[in-house]
């Protein structure tokens, strides 16, 4: 054969494979992908038995996680203060002196918060703590309770005078207390308030032993007025924070655009200030929160201070104070937070809420008009 037609011959040869092979491509690639398949359904069992296997576990645990939501949303129920002095006192072998209820109560108060179900739950980095907003926020309104009572035992209950020494376990309680309500790393916000509670119960012992006479409770009307003080700006800010919650017009605005060369010029007000939806659960439980641990702080107080109380006629406001901050403990029936309208026909539990800390905050005012009196 010539070699041309050696080459043509190959060329022929060529072009054919190549069609044949285009012809085949469609087929090969479909089965390609159908070995593909085989193989996965291989490795998963053939229906997809680790797919529905992880699917199942999600279902689970988002189950899981919801129950243990609704159970560590309860609020912790009240406790009677007489009988847990009592109780406290008989187990350590000391008398009740005074001084001995509202630190025994502090120290209840603060170990609720670490050992309620859920434990404490503001630091929460997982599911159903990380969920959760309202006992967080019930967990904030109380540690602002027990912060300030700290502070007050710190700064005055505790001291004779201005030059007289802070307590030791007291300046340790204080600060630890005053830790960041939510860290969850190293260290753990859990931690540090258990270094405050060991503190108070440092004091605790050291107030009610005989043998030690360094730690001192002054049940005296200048260190409860100080405290109450303090105690009537914050249920000012929370009844004022709780009445937004249908809109108030801003006093700040209302005072600065009044025009002082005419007193018949009308007033053009301000802006209305309303508290965002998302945030009026919130606030109803903080300050519920804040409730719940005033009303045991009160209670221990008409204990320690009943002397002072009596001598200054204050008991009665201290009774009204205790009533109101039991209305605020009501069982919540609705599911929700409502957030009717003052005169609407939903009810408006913020509103609510507002006028028994408003009413406790003016029994307050009575009883540090009475106890400045000489």
């Amino acid at each position: 054969m010539a070699p041309w037609d050696t080459i043509w011959a190959g060329h022929s040869q060529l072009m054919t494979n190549q069609r044949e092979n285009d012809r085949l491509m469609p087929g090969k690639i479909r089965q390609y992908f159908r070995d593909k398949k085989e193989d996965l359904q291989d490795y998963t069992g053939g229906s997809g038995v680790v797919f529905k296997l992880l699917l199942a576990l999600v279902v689970v645990y988002l189950l899981i996680a919801i129950v243990l939501g609704m159970i560590w949303s309860s609020e912790p129920d009240t406790f009677s203060v007489r009988e847990h002095t009592r109780t406290l006192a008989d187990e350590m072998g000391r008398e009740p002196v005074t001084g001995f209820a509202t630190t025994a109560t502090m120290i209840r108060l603060a170990e609720t918060l670490l050992d309620k179900p859920g434990g404490y739950i503001s630091n929460d980095i997982a599911p159903p703590g990380l969920w959760m907003d309202n006992m967080p926020n019930w967990e904030f309104g109380a540690l602002v309770q027990l912060r300030d009572m700290s502070r007050a035992l710190r700064k005055d209950i505790s001291r004779s005078q201005s030059q007289s020494a802070e307590d030791p376990d007291l300046t340790i309680a204080e600060p630890q207390l005053h830790f960041d309500s939510g860290s969850w790393a190293i260290p753990s916000t859990e931690n540090e308030y258990r270094r405050g509670i060991n503190a108070l119960k440092r004091y605790l012992d050291r107030l009610s032993s005989p043998e030690q006479v360094d730690a001192q409770f002054f049940a005296r009307a200048d260190n409860l007025n100080n405290w109450l003080a303090d105690l009537e700006t914050r249920l000012g800010s929370l009844s004022r924070t709780l009445s937004e919650s249908v809109g108030k017009a801003s006093v700040s605005d209302a005072v600065a655009n009044l025009d002082p060369d005419d007193p018949l010029s009308e007033d053009t007000g301000g802006e209305d200030v309303k508290t965002a939806w998302t945030e009026i659960d919130d606030v109803f439980y903080e300050a519920r929160g804040s409730a719940w641990a005033l009303l045991h702080i009160f209670k221990a107080i008409e204990v320690d201070f009943r002397k002072v109380l009596q001598d200054k006629n204050a008991m009665a406001s201290v009774k009204q104070i205790i009533i109101e901050l039991e209305g605020t403990q009501k069982t919540v029936w609705s599911p929700v937070i409502l957030n009717g309208s003052g005169f609407g026909v939903l009810a408006n539990h913020s509103l609510t809420m507002a006028a028994y800390l408003s009413r406790a905050n003016a029994a307050i005012s009575d009883m540090r008009d009475l106890l400045s009196r000489g």
